[in-house]
């Protein structure tokens, strides 16, 4: 059965690229364009990864990553941080999730892939 990943992510390019990147795999990708949509959707779409940027529009990624972890149904589904950012900019995430990893963009395929396969599979 196919892993569902959910990008949140605000910028449509960079939702475009990963498209490009995870269009060969098995995973079925659904796309969210703020925090307040993903968390509405991760009760329809039960996704078994997300991939999170932290700058968004309605509900900050740092704001998201709070109420998810403190959600008790959805608090043990991996986060995968993808951030122009350095991640020492932003140690409050591992703060809210220990376990989360952080992409500092721009990423490759490869190093996205090898993320993805240590958090899902």
């Amino acid at each position: 059965m196919s892993k569902k990943i959910l990008i949140v992510e605000d910028e449509q390019e960079f939702f475009f690229f990963y498209e490009m990147m995870l269009e060969d795999t098995d995973y079925t990708i659904v796309h969210a364009l703020d925090g307040k949509q993903a968390l509405e959707m991760i009760e329809t779409e039960k996704p078994d990864l997300i991939i999170l940027d932290l700058l968004l529009d309605k509900l900050p990624g740092d704001e998201f990553l709070k109420q998810l972890k403190s959600s008790p149904p959805h608090k043990d589904i991996p986060v995968i941080v993808a951030s122009s950012f350095s991640p020492h900019s932003n140690k409050t995430i591992f703060e809210i999730d220990p376990d989360v990893s952080y992409l500092e963009k721009p990423f490759t395929q490869e190093r996205l892939m090898e993320v993805i396969k240590r958090k899902i599979e």
